[in-house]
């Protein structure tokens, strides 16, 4: 494993930190946050003409053809700006589901769009019983009239009300095993007997919905990579997303510490600032150490997705496992050390507490990621 990021991939950090820091400061993430779409036209556009839209889909589909690593470095520049929008949904979720078990035709036909900025898409996953496994996916999916009728309710679908197509995962059969008999299907934007409702969420940045399935009918075309085998892709596609949802609560966590030692330094009590007490200080060493801890597993897990290497889906569970506790942890610690005005409002640290809460439950939480370890290692 080579430690380190090439010259591009600081090239990636440093252009993306300076466009987030003058087109998405948090002043524009408040303004987007009260928004049904949490994101304007121009700037999702802005995104496309960055190429991130299509950062990690082949340059045969309109996309740049980086890696893991690649979309980690952008991922933590994401975090630390905490830029809303339905950037995870179309880019982690949808289009690369399409990516990973599509043909070259469904391909050809969606990824350049989800590049280009012209067509949204997400995934839909989970559903009530909020499980992240096999057996979490419960709604069917019948073989009629040489097509598909799908039929149940998928929970917490990310920025579904903007999608123009949804990946669906429903059951096609009872097979031998929960993997088995899952397939994923494109659901166009208004379908016949498809209805999407938002819901309450923590991180007002980015929306869940409520996707209700009631015989909606699509034809045998719409069907995403072979029938009963969808599981194996799918799960690919999550643990990738996981890694990238690590990444960013790296970044929103080191934000929070960047933003804590510099109050640190200017808050004073008793005539000095409040940084120079050991209290303090050892508050924010062990927020550093933290994030370091959480980076390195992100990135090793990133490097392993790319290589191949053997024991990736284990280095993905630590990586989320850890960085969702630290996200936590540090959030919490910037919240305790800037007093009263941590819990305002007001102040930006409440806008980093939710996007890693909403990150920490996402893909599974560090107790669901811990259990998966456990059954990797034979335990």
């Amino acid at each position: 494993m080579d430690i380190g990021f090439t010259e591009e991939q600081e090239l990636l950090r440093e252009t993306a930190r300076k466009f987030l820091d003058g087109e998405c400061a948090t002043k524009f993430v408040r303004e987007m946050m009260v928004t049904e779409t949490a994101v304007t036209a121009a700037f999702w556009q802005q995104l496309a003409e960055n190429g991130w839209l299509g950062i990690s889909y082949p340059e045969d589909n309109g996309g740049s053809g980086l890696g893991m690593v690649d979309l980690v470095v952008l991922m933590e520049e994401i975090g630390r700006a905490v830029m809303p929008g339905p950037f995870p949904a179309t880019v982690l979720l949808g289009g690369a589901a399409i990516a990973e078990a599509g043909s070259a035709a469904q391909r050809g036909e969606y990824l350049p769009r989800v590049a280009d900025g012209s067509l949204n898409a997400t995934l839909a996953l989970t559903e009530a019983n909020a499980r992240w496994d096999a057996a979490g996916i419960t709604i069917s999916a019948r073989e009629e009239r040489g097509g598909f009728t799908l039929s149940g309710t998928k929970m917490f679908v990310p920025d579904a009300h903007l999608a123009d197509v949804i990946v669906v995962a429903a059951r096609s059969r009872d097979g031998s095993t929960m993997e088995d008999g899952i397939s994923l299907f494109l659901v166009p934007k208004g379908a016949g007997g498809l209805s999407v409702k938002l819901l309450p969420s923590i991180d007002e940045t980015r929306k869940l919905c409520e996707v209700t399935l009631d015989s909606v009918q699509v034809p045998a075309s719409a069907l995403l990579g072979e029938l009963h085998a969808g599981w194996v892709p799918l799960s690919r596609v999550v643990d990738k997303a996981a890694v990238a949802l690590a990444a960013e609560m790296c970044g929103g966590a080191q934000k929070v510490l960047d933003i804590t030692v510099e109050y640190a330094k200017l808050r004073e009590t008793f005539g000095k600032p409040v940084g120079t007490y050991q209290g303090v200080k050892h508050k924010c060493a062990d927020m550093l150490v933290e994030i370091e801890n959480a980076k390195s597993l992100t990135y090793y897990a990133a490097w392993a997705i790319d290589e191949g290497a053997e024991g990736a889906a284990q280095a993905v569970s630590m990586a989320k496992a850890y960085a969702s506790d630290a996200s936590r942890k540090v959030c919490a610690a910037g919240i305790q050390l800037h007093g009263g005005i941590g819990m305002t409002w007001e102040h930006d640290l409440q806008l980093y507490l939710k996007r890693g809460k909403a990150c920490e439950v996402a893909f599974g939480d560090a107790t669901w990621h811990r259990e998966r370890l456990a059954r990797l290692m034979g335990a």
